[in-house]
């Protein structure tokens, strides 16, 4: 019987193990499925209001045409009331109205064929992340069945609330900085390509009628956005994880990263370093980075400071972050505790990453004396570099 019982055990602990993994894998497909939803769904929005645009621009060209065929006539007519210079402007007036008209209905068929294909797509992937959380949530019902007590049912059911609260406050935490990144890519290269796009078509016709100075000019202003549009993708990039990090360490990372803060945001900044830097492990150093970053950014976005420090200390056991900035400041308990129950996605997730680091964080500030963050990092220098 003790045979048979361990058996089962060990069948329902590899189907846990399976479905574990497999709940895993379609959360990254639902959480794809969300980004590209979400990103479709910004471009579908700006193609919808630029088809508009064309289509209103379109409209008024078809009228400036139209009369301007009608002046071309009317001066082609009448050569006793009308100069030759009058009939030239009438017809190089016309000629370009007529250029003009059939660019901007390129651009319209061409919209308007990139709005259907966008509302298909946002339409089948909006049906996969449907499927995906309706799998996802079947999953989940089996597993609290296999892997849990049935008699602790009803105490997983009372305290689901907290968790579900938990859980939203770290979504909503994601979904805002995933929407900072679809703004960024949205704003920068995909609007960049975009453009390159149309304007490639344009020479392209250019190149068929033989203006080869207007194709020369207009390559050449290509290849300035696409290396501009280049370096934007670089900026995500780095933003996204900074290769730096790995190759050269914290401290020359942090260096890079508050001179472009200055640069981007016109803020003064200081870094200073005291002790000498100890390379930690890759996750460790990668967590000491998002806290400063995140805290720069609550700098940028709600102190209204002028000047901003960094500083950081290395010792034996320990390294000491503090980040003082000259702006607003604010009552430290008030914050806290709206911080526990509103949208203060910064300070909660500054805690939880100093807290995954076994750390501790203290905030000092007042109303009109700025702030200070001072963050204390346990670390074993006998890892070393991981």
């Amino acid at each position: 019987m003790d045979y048979r019982l361990n058996d089962i055990d060990r069948v329902i602990k590899n189907a846990v193990l399976v479905m574990e993994d497999s709940k895993y894998q379609i959360y990254e497909i639902c959480e794809s499925a969300r980004r590209e939803l979400f990103t479709l769904s910004q471009e579908l929005n700006q193609v919808l209001a630029e088809t508009g645009d064309i289509i209103d621009k379109v409209d008024a060209l078809e009228l400036e045409y139209r009369r301007a065929r009608i002046r071309l006539t009317e001066v082609s007519r009448d050569f006793v009331r009308y100069k030759e210079e009058d009939i030239k402007n009438a017809y190089e007036k016309a000629t370009q109205l007529q250029l003009d008209l059939m660019v901007y209905r390129e651009k319209e068929g061409y919209l308007k064929a990139r709005r259907d294909e966008l509302q298909q797509r946002v339409r089948n992937v909006d049906k996969s992340v449907e499927r995906a959380e309706s799998i996802g949530s079947q999953i989940n019902v089996v597993l609290e069945y296999l892997s849990g007590d049935l008699n602790q049912v009803t105490r997983i059911i009372e305290s689901a609330k907290n968790r579900q609260q938990i859980g939203l406050k770290i979504i909503l935490a994601q979904e805002e900085e995933r929407k900072r990144i679809a703004r960024e890519i949205h704003d920068g290269p995909a609007q960049s390509l975009a453009n390159i796009v149309l304007r490639t078509e344009i020479a392209e016709r250019m190149l068929n009628k033989q203006e080869f100075e207007i194709v020369k000019e207009e390559l050449i202003d290509l290849k300035v956005q696409v290396r501009s549009g280049l370096e934007e993708i670089r900026k995500i990039i780095f933003n996204l994880r900074p290769m730096a990090l790995d190759d050269l360490g914290l401290v020359p990372t942090l260096m890079k990263f508050v001179q472009d803060f200055e640069e981007k945001t016109k803020i003064r900044t200081v870094f200073d370093t005291i002790g000498k830097e100890t390379r930690l492990s890759s996750a460790m150093e990668a967590g000491m980075y998002r806290m400063i970053q995140e805290a720069f950014s609550n700098v940028h976005k709600h102190a209204n400071a002028s000047y901003v420090a960094l500083e950081m200390t290395y010792q034996a056991h320990m390294v000491k972050i503090v980040v003082r900035d000259n702006g607003n400041g604010f009552h430290v308990d008030l914050i806290e505790s709206r911080a526990k129950d509103s949208s203060h996605f910064g300070l909660i997730g500054m805690r939880e990453r100093v807290e995954l680091l076994e750390g501790r964080m203290e905030i000092e500030s007042a109303i009109n004396e700025g702030t200070k963050i001072t963050i204390h990092i346990p670390i074993n220098p006998e890892q070393g570099k991981e």
